[in-house]
């Protein structure tokens, strides 16, 4: 897209940074799990509270 100067440490270029799959991984499981079961959590309470089910299982 924009080129970029080549960087260079002691005369070595540095690869760009990158996402990795350990990252990935921690993203999944800090930020994907808790929003998962939150969203299924008020689901269950729009639910239980309102008698209307919200969540994509309904449609089954």
């Amino acid at each position: 897209m924009f080129a970029r100067k080549t960087r260079t440490v002691m005369g070595y270029r540095i690869p760009e940074p990158r996402p990795t799959l350990a990252a990935v991984w921690l993203a999944i499981l800090y930020v994907g799990i808790p929003l998962l079961v939150v969203t299924g959590l008020l689901d269950l309470a729009m639910q239980l509270v309102f008698g209307i089910c919200t969540g994509l299982w309904c449609l089954a």
